[in-house]
């Protein structure tokens, strides 16, 4: 993904400095604030492409400052870091209109894809979003649900159209297994279930049986990518 400019608002000095360091080597711009007020008037003030929220803040804390960021029609994507990982405690952040929540302690590794996710999706909202996606040979239009491979149909149940369609939209990137249970499934909790296993290896005997490049890729221990192209 082009290179993004990212606020990070966390308290912790020594943990906001390494998160933007490692933002910064991933090839993006990375600036700090370290109490909400300051945080907020960055955020509104600035033209950044994601603003990464600790909820626990000084002066004020992150749920209201992502609130009065929404009332002043802000809306930069946000990503919420927290300690508070239980269910409700997510669904309150995501009220309170951040875009995603992460529990701390998470690998950097995921956060970057979550924010590589983020950004390119509030691009899209801005620029008016696509209503067909290709990868190589395949073509998924999301107005008439159809899927072709080499301009062969492909049926899928409606569960199977909602992966592939989650996982073409970032193509190229890493999608955690995380990610998946929370915008295929609505889960914002792991339930200890194969479901995300089964339903890819479906997919990918549909998509990619019989040709002679695959689409779909296991990365291991970290999660899927769909990409043109052998690994």
């Amino acid at each position: 993904m082009a290179d993004m400019r990212i606020l990070i608002i966390e308290d912790d000095r020594e943990g906001s400095a390494y998160v933007a360091k490692a933002f910064r080597e991933a090839g993006h711009a990375a600036d700090q604030a370290h109490d909400g007020l300051d945080g907020y008037a960055m955020a509104r003030d600035g033209d950044y492409d994601l603003v990464v929220v600790d909820r626990m803040l000084p002066k004020l804390d992150g749920l209201s400052l992502i609130r009065s960021l929404r009332e002043q029609k802000v809306d930069t994507p946000v990503l919420i870091l927290s300690a508070l990982g239980q269910v409700d405690d997510r669904v309150k952040g995501l009220r309170a209109g951040g875009d995603d929540y992460l529990t701390k302690p998470y690998a950097f590794s995921e956060l970057l894809a979550r924010a590589e996710v983020l950004a390119r999706r509030g691009s899209g909202t801005r620029g008016g979003e696509a209503t067909s996606f290709t990868v190589g040979d395949l073509v998924l239009d999301r107005l008439s649900h159809r899927v072709t491979r080499a301009g062969q149909d492909i049926p899928l149940q409606p569960r199977e159209f909602r992966l592939l369609e989650y996982l073409v939209r970032h193509a190229g990137q890493v999608v955690t297994r995380t990610m998946l249970l929370e915008h295929v499934w609505d889960y914002h909790f792991d339930p200890q279930t194969n479901v995300i296993d089964v339903h890819v290896s479906r997919l990918r005997a549909k998509i990619d049986k019989g040709h002679d490049r695959p689409l779909i890729h296991t990365v291991r221990g970290a999660g899927y990518m769909v990409r043109d192209g052998a690994r």
